[in-house]
């Protein structure tokens, strides 16, 4: 069963395993791990005395690996504590054809030495649990970084002495930051709730990680998880480090967004703005719209936040006093377009926002208010945004618009229609 395995609730197997070696012997006519009764202290000084004497090869030579076995059985029988090591065979060489990096072998003797399988405490070390596992669970194949290249010397040697075979190795390398160095805190955000809480999205994570190392011979850079599942394959991940590159992520996240139906955005959209307290439930119709206003503005969720917060904003009387292309509009008959919209607004000619269907009426609307007053185009669309929405550019209108009443209905803060023609009312009788 796929249950959460623990290498603490193990214990017993490695124990079994290590006698297991213990017991067998090997091509020397040796057994293949033994009792070491050597402290860590005592390993230390012998190995700073070779270096001094320079006898060191490198590797440690445990005092224990030729003991006469009268010796070490009385040490046993007298209750002294022990590690039990592996020894590595003279001339014993470990290859492997790794599916990213090629071929790749280690002379055992000459790299390691005799390792420890157990510690004199009875715990198994790194090593010795993953060969295990790896054998007695099935593992097929080992994707992992290129850090873990040595380890598959200490753990082709233990399965190759248990009897069982090597699994397929594929050492991936590492992700470095933008600054050539190994991605860590300092380079941002590194866990996945710090991500998801900067609003990118698993879909667009997956995408990006994937592509770091990896293609499928095509300029493609923006996949499904099923596109990348039907794609995928071990041979086309390359063996040179990757940049992580934030704004790149961005962008792929941002076409994620882009790709989404409405309704899908506006899911994953509503938590973002009921926290940012734009709305009062994350179903809000508000979201809805939101959704599909910011949606071709935004390569994170986040970014939605600052562009219902203007929509909700109005201050048009500070946008002409500081944008100077809104204040050219002035010259331009803005108080005459200004006192015609509050004209049809006080007859009941503006469409009403509270409906559902008022973003599609809205532009038709415009085109008739603009044939009514003389005005098309840039001349009609620049003044009437600047009117109603308070800023010379931003997303739609309408969108915008919509919002306002939603939110003026759920009783969140914002600026309501009516108040922005009574603002448009007092510069036109100015």
């Amino acid at each position: 069963a796929e249950v959460p395995y623990r290498q603490s609730e193990r214990g017993s197997i490695y124990v079994e395993m290590a006698k297991k070696l213990m017991s067998k012997v090997g091509p020397d006519g040796k057994s293949i791990a033994y009792p070491c009764f050597s402290t860590q202290e005592e390993v230390d000084a012998l190995k700073v005395a070779t270096e001094e004497t320079g006898q060191f090869q490198g590797t440690f030579v445990s005092p224990w690996r030729d003991a006469p076995e009268d010796v070490v059985q009385a040490k046993i029988a007298a209750g002294e504590t022990y590690a039990i090591r592996f020894r590595v065979p003279k001339g014993k060489r470990v290859a492997i054809d790794d599916i990213v990096r090629g071929p790749v072998s280690w002379d055992a003797e000459a790299t390691i030495g005799d390792f420890v399988l157990l510690r004199s405490t009875g715990v198994p070390v790194y090593n010795f649990c993953v060969a295990v596992d790896d054998a007695l669970m099935g593992i097929t194949h080992v994707i992992r970084a290129e850090e873990h290249l040595t380890n598959t010397l200490r753990q082709g040697l233990i399965l190759e002495a248990l009897g069982f075979n090597m699994p397929a190795y594929a050492h991936c390398s590492l992700i470095l930051g933008e600054d050539g160095s190994k991605l860590s805190k300092r380079h941002g955000a590194t866990s996945v709730a710090q991500f998801a809480e900067e609003g990118f999205i698993p879909t667009a994570m997956i995408n990006y990680l994937v592509g770091l190392g990896w293609n499928d011979g095509t300029e493609k850079e923006v996949y499904t998880v099923d596109e990348i599942i039907q794609a995928f394959s071990l041979d086309r991940v390359q063996k040179s480090p990757s940049v992580f590159d934030m704004q790149k992520l961005r962008w792929i996240n941002g076409q994620h967004l882009r790709n989404m139906e409405d309704g899908q955005l506006a899911a994953l959209l509503g938590p973002f703005l009921v926290k940012a307290e734009l709305c009062k439930t994350a179903d809000s119709p508000l979201v809805t719209v939101a959704a599909h206003m910011c949606k071709q503005k935004i390569e994170l969720l986040v970014d939605a936040i600052p562009l219902v917060k203007d929509a909700l904003a109005y201050d048009l009387n500070a946008t002409l006093a500081n944008d100077a292309s809104a204040a050219k509009l002035l010259q331009e008959d803005f108080k005459g377009l200004a006192k015609a919209l509050v004209e049809a607004y006080e007859a009941g000619e503006f469409p009403d926002a509270t409906k559902e269907d008022f973003t599609d009426k809205y532009g038709a609307w415009v085109k008739e208010f603009g044939k009514k007053i003389g005005r098309k185009g840039k001349q009609l669309m620049q003044p009437v945004r600047l009117a109603l929405s308070g800023v010379m550019s931003g997303p739609d209108v309408g969108c915008q618009l919509r919002i306002v009443a939603i939110a003026e209905q759920e009783g969140v803060s914002c600026v309501p229609i009516s108040q922005r023609m009574a603002v448009l009312k007092a510069l036109a009788e100015s």
